[in-house]
């Protein structure tokens, strides 16, 4: 083979060549050149919050404020992880650990949740930035403001007496003015309107009252003079004054009759008057009116047997007194044996409990009736699914039987599903249906024996109703527990409440 002979390049042209190689591998390495690959770096992400501040309102001595929540999102590209609550920044000089917050999720979008806590803060408005980190390039890391205004505790409800109605309550006063809240599309709060109330108003007419019983729909009132008064609702002739019109403020129950007290029930009404004679009006369906008929009556009739009573209590569709000679005799519905005669049979007319009891006082309830004796022994009868009885079962009764525990009780108030008590030692304890916080233990569990109030509180009364329980302290204090959905708790809030909360003052 002949060897080869390089062919001859000029100078010029080598260097040209050598340029080009150059550039060629510099495009090479920056991705140009058509059809290389492109090394440009991601968008970066961006921790994004929604909304950027928040405020949190409480009163000093009341519940914690709900939680608040935030949206974190990316704004940016790539992945936002890595999410986290950072150190939260309190204003300057304040105290620490009043805010809570936390992240659903390490990586976006998430949601950050913010709490924060009365605990022993003062009055007074707090600050905080609460920042949110994450691995974002940019933006990182973002943060929310949160303001927290603390107000002074409201003044407590001063009263003498209070009544649990349905959804709503009722106070008396010690100079005998008669405020009401809650529930009030009746104008059973008889302030002239059918607007709700959170915390107590006035009833309306400048009356002074002896007394005050809330029923389911309607209110009603005895006088310093005896006079017995209603207001709200009267489908069924209920507030006594011989129509069937609501009423929003104090009606005069027809009669003249001279009241030493008022009972207000299930769409009807009794009263006891200075004689000793029992009157009943409106609904009657059962005979709960105890006048020998089932006819509806818009003004008091008197309850038949001639007897002399000492007290009466309407309930959901039955009626219990105590005579002067401190024997029972209960009249109306007798579903579950609510009546105490041994029977399930209806009653137009007073029967005596069985038993031969001496009672000194005694409570009409939903379904069920509750009684005391002179040594202060407890006694129930009737409907016991919620172990509203206290007798420890669940099982109904149609005769009295003993309340558990061997307390001695001074008053007993017997609700839709549930019973409450104060004792000699002026102790509240409560038995039954625990739904929403009735029996004010702090719990929603039901109790089939008493169980004591949380709290420490001394009682001289309390009232239960379908929803929620009232009570007056021996300090003279309103205090209600249980559900709140209509603000019959009267602590100017919705809140359902496990254990006492005071009544707010007007």
């Amino acid at each position: 083979m002949a060897d080869q002979v390089e062919p001859s390049v000029a100078p010029a042209t080598r260097q040209r060549a050598l340029a080009l190689g150059l550039l060629l591998l510099t495009l090479a390495a920056l991705g140009g050149c058509g059809g290389g690959t492109d090394q440009t770096a991601p968008p970066a992400a961006a921790i994004n919050l929604v909304p950027t501040s928040l405020s949190f309102t409480s009163a000093q001595s009341g519940a914690n404020p709900g939680a608040q929540t935030v949206s974190v999102t990316n704004s940016g590209g790539g992945t936002l992880s890595g999410l986290g609550v950072g150190t939260i920044t309190y204003g300057t000089g304040q105290p620490t650990g009043w805010l809570n917050a936390s992240v659903s999720s390490t990586t976006a979008p998430a949601t950050l949740t913010l709490s924060a806590s009365t605990g022993n803060l003062v009055a007074g408005t707090y600050t905080a930035t609460v920042p949110v980190t994450g691995n974002a390039a940019t933006n990182n890391p973002q943060s929310v403001g949160v303001s927290f205004v603390v107000s002074s505790p409201a003044s407590p409800f001063a009263a003498i007496a209070a009544s649990a109605g349905f959804f709503y309550s009722c106070g008396l006063t010690a100079a005998g003015a008669v405020y009401c809240w809650g529930a009030n599309v009746y104008g059973q709060l008889g302030d002239g309107t059918t607007s709700d109330r959170l915390a107590p108003v006035a009833v309306v007419g400048g009356l002074s009252f002896a007394s005050v019983s809330a029923g389911i729909g309607q209110s009603c009132g005895v006088t310093t003079s005896g006079a017995g008064y209603c207001w709200g609702s009267n489908s069924h002739g209920q507030l006594g004054d011989g129509s069937a019109t609501n009423r929003s403020s104090p009606a005069t129950v027809a009669g003249g009759l001279v009241f030493t007290s008022i009972s207000a029930g299930s769409g009807y009404t009794c009263g006891i008057t200075v004689s000793g004679a029992a009157y009943c009006w409106g609904y009657n369906a059962y005979g709960q009116l105890g006048d020998g008929t089932v006819v509806d009556r818009s003004t008091p009739v008197a309850v038949t047997g001639g007897l002399s009573f000492s007290t009466v209590s309407a309930g959901s569709d039955h009626s219990c007194g105590i005579t002067t000679a401190n024997t029972a005799y209960c009249w109306g519905r007798n579903l579950s044996g609510r009546l105490g005669d041994g029977t399930t049979t209806d009653r137009s007319s007073p029967v005596p409990v069985t038993g031969g009891l001496t009672l000194s006082t005694v409570s009409a309830g939903g379904a069920f009736s509750c009684a005391l004796a002179p040594s202060g022994a407890g006694y129930c009868w009737g409907a016991n699914d919620q172990g509203q009885l206290g007798d420890g079962t669940t099982t109904d009764r149609n005769t009295p039987g003993l309340v558990s525990g061997g307390l001695s009780f001074a008053t007993v108030s017997a609700g839709s599903g549930f019973t409450c008590g104060v004792t000699t030692a002026a102790a509240a304890y409560c038995w039954g249906n625990n739904l929403r916080g009735f029996l004010g233990d702090g719990t929603t569990t039901n109790h089939a024996t008493p169980v004591p109030v949380a709290g420490g509180l001394t009682f001289s009364s309390l009232s239960t109703d379908d929803d929620h329980t009232c009570g007056i302290t021996t300090a003279h204090i309103a205090y209600c527990w249980g559900q709140n959905s209509s603000g019959g708790l009267g602590d100017g809030t919705t809140t359902d409440r496990f254990t006492p909360v005071t009544v707010r003052a007007p």
